[in-house]
């Protein structure tokens, strides 16, 4: 089975006659790459490239497997535990599949969920516990503001939404004028914190919607610097009107 075998290999880099790097990596050396691995696996997903997914996934699987293995050389817990565990909550957790509820709709799943999790002890003394703080940005705003939204507290229509970005824009304007780093920082949060609940209104991921927009723009500015350089000019040497037109032209073909 090849998933024992990688649980083989794992144990084999930390072992003495394994990999000198494997063996000095800890849980906290180890974090960036489960990061990375991770943003790695959703660009391949993103590029919809089933190849690199399955690598991906592979690297990704390798992370959890390392982690298994150093928590097993303390004496804490191995792979067969965590997937004990998750197979465990996997069941409770789908009564109407597992066992003898009835949900129809996922809104019913919602609601006995939540009332699941008050019976187990593991509801928080505010709705905004448990958002992971490594989080992106913009992926925990979306985070706490669907928690706040789930408590009632939110606006009630689009509308709404766009009134109160207007007021943020205009209180960013004053900062501008006032000419102090601290408010301008501040007032342009609030401002991004507006656009991502008029995100989550229109039912869109705030930051899939950026990322989407940066490749777009990554896209547009090569066709320009290719133009350019077509023309033998250098974009530091040309006007900002010459690139316009060179950027209205990348803008018909990278939409």
């Amino acid at each position: 089975m090849h998933i024992k075998k990688l649980i083989e290999i794992a144990e084999k880099l930390r072992s003495p006659e394994g990999c000198p790097w494997d063996r000095e990596q800890t849980r906290d050396s180890l974090k960036p790459f489960l990061v990375e691995e991770m943003y790695e696996l959703i660009d391949a997903m993103n590029a919809n490239d089933p190849e690199g997914i399955k690598e991906e996934l592979g690297d990704l699987l390798f992370q959890i497997v390392l982690h298994c293995q150093l928590s097993k050389e303390e004496g804490l817990f191995d792979i067969e535990d965590v997937a004990e565990g998750i197979a465990y909550k996997m069941v409770s957790r789908h009564p109407h599949v597992f066992g003898d509820k009835d949900f129809k709709t996922s809104e019913e799943v919602r609601i006995w969920w939540d009332e699941h999790k008050k019976k187990e002890g593991k509801t928080t003394k505010s709705a905004l516990d448990r958002v992971p703080k490594t989080l992106p940005a913009l992926s925990m705003a979306k985070t706490i503001q669907k928690k706040a939204t789930k408590v009632g507290f939110d606006w009630e229509n689009i509308g709404d939404v766009f009134k109160k970005l207007d007021e943020e824009v205009e209180e960013f304007k004053g900062a501008l004028n006032g000419k102090s780093h601290s408010d301008i920082e501040s007032e342009l949060g609030d401002m991004l914190f507006v656009m991502v609940r008029l995100a989550n209104f229109v039912n869109v991921d705030s930051e899939i919607a950026l990322r989407k927009t940066i490749k777009k723009f990554i896209s547009r500015f090569n066709h320009i610097e290719a133009e350019a350089s077509k023309q033998d000019h250098n974009l530091n040497d040309m006007t900002l009107e010459e690139m316009e037109t060179l950027w209205n032209a990348a803008k018909k073909i990278y939409e």
